[in-house]
């Protein structure tokens, strides 16, 4: 496994060791003991998985607020996306800042992102489907999102109009946000 540090500390790019013969590839996506070796020490609960139809469909900004503030370990397993992670810690010398990366099922890149940054990504395929740990649950009171587009973070998302959920379509900008990371 390859560990990729990004400029947002603790965002981390993760190559997995692919293994291949004649039937085709295995990898191991996760293992609590490597990852506790590699000092990742996340306490992963629950695995999501979404489906998307369409190219230039974008899902994002999201995040939780503290308490119940989520970190992910993210992957494509089907066609392509385009995952873009934001720095929301206030205090951080990289607040507002964002990296993109193209996951794949070709690539079998991962992104490890901890508590504190939003998360989206745009489909780069038709029929993409996205595969996510998280370490807390779903609460609906502290479901957040901030503007895909907000001129403030300037997210270079290489499309003008992503398929949006209504959801994300009004989703506040970050300085009209609750977001509460310090």
């Amino acid at each position: 496994m390859k560990i990729i540090e990004t400029k947002l500390s603790g965002v981390l790019i993760i190559e997995p060791d692919v293994f291949t013969d004649s039937r085709g590839w295995f990898t191991e996506v996760y293992n609590k003991k490597n990852f506790k070796d590699l000092n990742i020490d996340i306490d992963f609960i629950q695995d999501n998985h979404s489906f998307s139809h369409k190219k230039g469909t974008l899902r994002g900004m999201h995040f939780q607020n503290e308490p119940f503030a989520q970190s992910k370990l993210v992957r494509c397993t089907k066609g392509a996306v385009l995952d873009v992670v934001v720095d929301l810690r206030k205090n951080s010398k990289t607040y507002k800042e964002w990296i993109a990366v193209e996951l794949s099922e070709a690539n079998k890149k991962q992104i490890l992102i901890p508590k504190g940054f939003a998360h989206g990504f745009m489909l780069l395929e038709d029929n993409s489907e996205f595969h996510y740990k998280v370490d807390n649950h779903y609460s609906k009171d502290h479901d957040r999102s901030i503007r895909f587009d907000d001129k403030d973070i300037s997210i270079d998302w290489g499309i003008e109009n992503p398929i949006l959920s209504e959801k994300d379509l009004n989703a506040p900008f970050l300085k009209d946000s609750d977001v509460n990371f310090e």
